[in-house]
Parts: C-alpha cells; structure tokens; sequence
C-alpha cells in the first residue's frame, strides 16, 4: 500500500499541514523539519508531483535544450541530467533546436514558461541575446559561459592543450585546427587553449558531413596532423582520407574532441580529448536543483556560480610519430598498402 502524507503525519507526531510545509519548504522550525523528513524515509514516502505542485506553485519539470540530439556529445549530456533528475523526482522536457538560434530563443521562451528551471547546452545564441531571454535565477549554461548565468563547462582550452602537446611530442610541427562554426563558443576555446603556428582550417559544420567536407581542405595544406573541432569532424575525415588512399597515422595523424562512444569504433580507433559528459549533466542539474530549491528543499546559496571539469587526452591508433614522407600535395598521395576501408561508423547527422 502506498504511503501516505497521513501517515508520516502520524509517525512524526504532527499534523498533516505541518507535513506539507517540512517538505515543501514552509515555515517550521528546524527540529520539525528534521523529524518529519527523517519519518518520510523510514517510510519511503515520495509525495505525488501533481498534488505537490498544487501546494508549491511548481512543476516538478525542468526543460533541456541542446542544438542537436544526433550528436552523441549531447545525447550523453542528456543521460547525465535525466539520472540525476529521477533521483531527485523530476521530469526533464529535452528539446533539440537543431543548431538554429532563432529555434533555441523560442524554446527558452516556451519551456522557460511550463517548467521551474532550464538546462541551456552549448547554446548558439549571444551572450546579449542569452542574458535577455534567460531568466538567471532558473537557468544553467552547460559548457557554454555567460557572466551573469550560472554555468558548468569542461577545461576546453586545456584539452586542446593536451591534444596538441601529444601531437608535438610525436614530431609533428605542421598541424591544423579544424574549425567549427564562427558563432560556437567551444571552438573559440579550443583556439585560445592552440599555440599560433597552429594552423586553421575552417569554419567546419559540425558534423560527420562537415568532415568529408573538409578532408580535401587539408590536404591542401602542408600539414602531417589535425585536430578536428570534435570526434564526428574527425571521423568524417578519417573516411575522406581513406578515400583518398592517405594513411592514418602514417600519413597523417588525427586527433579528434569529445570521446563520444564512436571514437573509440572508428578505423583506426580516434585519438581524442574526454569531456565529462555525464558529468557535466549531473553538475548541472544539481547546480540548477540548488538555485531553484530541489522538490521539498529551499533554494540554496550558490558560492560557486562557474563550474570547471577536469579534460584528458585518450590516446588511440589515429596518432603516430611524424612520418619521413613529409607533408601531403593537394593530389594527396597514396599509401604503399593502398586506400583504405571506409573510416568507420557514419554519425546520424
């Protein structure tokens, strides 16, 4: 039989009014407060979100937002938030703007009015436009930084960092940065965390496609080593340079951002730096539970309002020491085994 708010009333020796108000935030002393959570678990008891929501004013749903569910980066970040959210008792709304910031300012605006709080990923929105429609006692960025909105992103510019250290340290002089979009705010930090001789290649759409497209750009360039904006770029060039018989790593290393589940499948396997995925969607959510009070707590003070989460290189046969052949022509010249198979798995995008 379910557990009723009568009957941690009744373990707790108070009344039901008082019940509601310990669990719900409201004015009881903190004696009380404690007896009555301290019945509720002993008996299990998980208020129902609809009555609740009735007596709170609050929704008990929180909305996500993120520019593409067809990348695995964000699917991840998502899995994150939904784990922490069924600890915490709350419906999550994920919306997928498909990388058009006239469609993520219309869902901040619709979700920002059904739901108690929102989770902005990467978003590709300005600042100004951000800090206009965002309401920042209820919204957290995720690896995205906006003074004045609270935020938990990954140490990109010392990831790039690492992945151009390793690259270095293989012998290779001559690398390029595969660019993303001009308006991402990540690729900007992956370009502050890169050395100068480092050379650009791109604004890249961020996508499997956006890789094919960008394979012949390199090997018009006098480089032995990429790093690609993120791992489905860099897949998406694995599969070109195959195609153009160009062997990785002998030829030409890759290293890719992200370590999201198909790098590690792709051929050859893609070196990569690892964001905290999950990890950031958990931060987030809790740091977002903290600000607007979790169900049947008060919001809390955040001293900390810019989360940053550890990056780290993941080496894999997609990298290896700088080659005597030299750099590529734009023909691009051919292996002594031949081309290659395809790079590996296509993303959906």
């Amino acid at each position: 039989m379910r557990t009723t708010v009568h009957d941690v009333a009744e373990a707790a020796g108070v009344s039901v009014s008082t019940v509601s108000r310990a669990l719900t935030g409201g004015s009881v002393s903190p004696a009380t407060r404690e007896t009555v959570m301290a019945a509720a678990e002993r008996l299990g008891y998980r208020p129902n979100r609809t009555a609740r929501g009735l007596i709170t004013g609050r929704t008990g749903n929180l909305g996500l937002i993120v520019p593409d569910l067809r990348n695995p980066f964000f699917a991840d970040v998502a899995k994150g938030v939904t784990a922490r959210a069924r600890a915490a008792d709350c419906g999550v709304f994920i919306t997928d703007t498909d990388e058009d910031p006239a469609a993520e300012l219309e869902a901040i605006a619709s979700l920002g009015r059904t739901t108690d709080g929102l989770l902005l990923c990467s978003p590709r929105t300005t600042d100004a436009e951000l800090l206009e429609v965002a309401d920042p006692s209820s919204t957290v960025l995720v690896h995205r930084r906006v003074p004045g909105l609270l935020s938990v992103a990954a140490d990109i510019a010392g990831g790039a960092r690492q992945a151009i250290g390793h690259l270095t340290a293989l012998g290779h002089r001559r690398v390029a940065f595969l660019a993303g979009p001009d308006d991402s705010w990540a690729s900007r930090q992956r370009l502050a965390g890169l050395p100068a001789d480092v050379l650009r290649i791109g604004a890249v759409a961020p996508t499997f496609d956006g890789g094919v497209a960008a394979g012949d750009l390199v090997l018009a360039e006098p480089v032995t080593a990429v790093l690609a904006y993120n791992d489905l770029v860099a897949i998406g060039l694995l599969h070109r340079l195959a195609t153009r018989g160009v062997a990785v790593p002998e030829r030409m290393s890759v290293a890719g951002y992200d370590d999201i589940s198909l790098a590690a499948m792709s051929h050859p396997p893609l070196t990569t730096v690892a964001v905290p995925k999950d990890r950031a969607g958990e931060v987030a959510l809790e740091l977002l539970l903290r600000r607007i009070g979790a169900p049947g707590r008060p919001p809390a003070e955040i001293r900390d309002p810019e989360v940053t989460l550890p990056t780290g290189l993941v080496v894999r046969a997609s990298t290896g020491p700088l080659s005597s052949a030299g750099p590529h022509s734009a023909a691009g010249p051919q292996s002594s085994a031949g081309p290659q198979s395809s790079a590996g798995p296509h993303s959906s995008s």
